[in-house]
């Protein structure tokens, strides 16, 4: 039963991850930077993905191994500096949260054609239900598990679809034509910025999965999230670069809707639908879920409380969306404040590694710490640049 639970708990991590990375924000990003680089595209999505997989396992393994949530690994290394990093985690959180809520509106004004803010409002009561229910944790696995899979297989139809040129994608994901930074901090920071390199790390150890002894199906579940998160963007990528390399114009307006209706009709605008309101839902659980998870270890109350403090997180996001509006916008400006939080988070995490592993029997790796420091240095000089528009 223990064994059961276990594994259930690992894979429910990795999608959860890979369902937080894959929300509205990563569908609208994904098209508007294939609009704007073409096959390049590929080449951006090729660094974000080394970039992910240290950033991941570093994150994973450290905390997983010592069983210790990001925040108390910040606070052991340098006092004070776990609650700044939750502070950064949360803002960076809520700003995702918004845009989650704004996509859940999105996908059921596409389904059912009822008003955006009327579709945002029923979907924050259903990813509320979730936290009501007594065993969340399991019930969240699940749901993302699901509606995980459904999003992957309704890509790959419309990728089939939209016929891209697959042969110049390859090549100029290896040899780009084009470099943008402002894309590869928007990108990565879309898909483990913030609070999503916590995610999956952070649901283990809710689930009693640590220490070294569990080290090998940590890594499983890091690195599948990881895949499963890069595949549907690459998918995703090829089928708005078909569409594009069709001459037809993308509506600025929403993005990812006219790739998958000028890809395949009313059936793919319908499609569109169905895969907006699953990212956006399960990215809502995930953005809450681990937001919260960042400073519930500071008060045995706020531990005790945390279902219902995630759902006055929902309630509050749905309240500041519905009140501003603007989800495209909103949706791309969170990945890039996410990606500006990921070098400082990443950054405490290496330097609590020692400290918080000398008493464990572990020697984390020096090649994968070192790997983290170079995510670190890239992603700093990537953010700089885009701070100041020079690349």
């Amino acid at each position: 039963m223990r064994s059961t639970k276990a594994s259930t708990a690992i894979l429910g991590a990795a999608f959860l991850m890979a369902t937080s990375a894959v929300g509205p924000g990563f569908l609208t990003q994904t098209t508007v930077f294939t609009t704007q680089l073409l096959a390049s595209f590929g080449f951006v999505i090729l660094v974000s993905v080394v970039l992910d997989i240290f950033a991941q396992l570093n994150i994973w393994r450290v905390l997983t191994v010592s069983g210790k949530r990001g925040q108390d690994v910040a606070n052991e290394t340098i006092p004070g500096s776990g609650y700044l990093l939750a502070g950064m985690v949360v803002f960076g959180g809520l700003v995702f949260n918004i845009g989650n809520i704004a996509g859940t509106g999105l996908g059921m004004n596409v389904l059912f054609g009822i008003p955006v803010q009327f579709g945002a409002a029923i979907s924050a009561a259903i990813a509320i239900t979730i936290f009501l229910i007594r065993d969340f944790g399991r019930v969240m696995d699940a749901f993302v598990k699901v509606l995980g899979l459904m999003m992957l297989l309704l890509i790959v139809y419309v990728v089939f679809t939209s016929r891209p040129p697959i042969a110049e994608a390859a090549y100029r994901t290896i040899f780009p034509a084009t470099l943008d930074a402002a894309a590869i901090v928007t990108l990565v920071g879309g898909t483990v910025g913030g609070y999503i390199t916590f995610a999956g790390a952070h649901r283990l150890i809710d689930a009693g999965i640590s220490g070294v002894e569990e080290l090998s199906r940590v890594d499983k579940s890091a690195v599948t999230g990881i895949l499963l998160t890069t595949l549907i963007r690459f998918l995703l990528f090829l089928a708005a670069f078909g569409v594009v390399a069709m001459g037809v114009s993308i509506d600025t307006a929403n993005p990812p809707a006219s790739v998958f209706q000028n890809a395949a009709g009313e059936i793919g605008y319908k499609l569109f639908g169905v895969v907006m309101w699953a990212a956006a839902i399960t990215s809502t659980v995930g953005a809450a879920f681990t937001s919260v998870s960042f400073f519930k270890t500071f008060s045995k109350r706020i531990e005790e409380k945390s279902n219902l403090i995630i759902v006055a997180f929902i309630l509050f996001s749905t309240g500041i969306f519905l009140l501003i509006g603007r989800p495209v916008q909103v949706l791309i400006w969170a990945g890039t404040i996410n990606g500006f939080i990921l070098p400082i988070g990443l950054a405490i995490i290496l330097l609590g590694a020692r400290r918080v592993l000398d008493s464990i029997d572990y020697a984390h790796p020096k090649w994968l710490e070192l790997a983290g420091w170079l995510v670190v240095a890239i992603m700093t000089a990537f953010s700089i640049l885009t701070i100041f528009g020079k690349l």
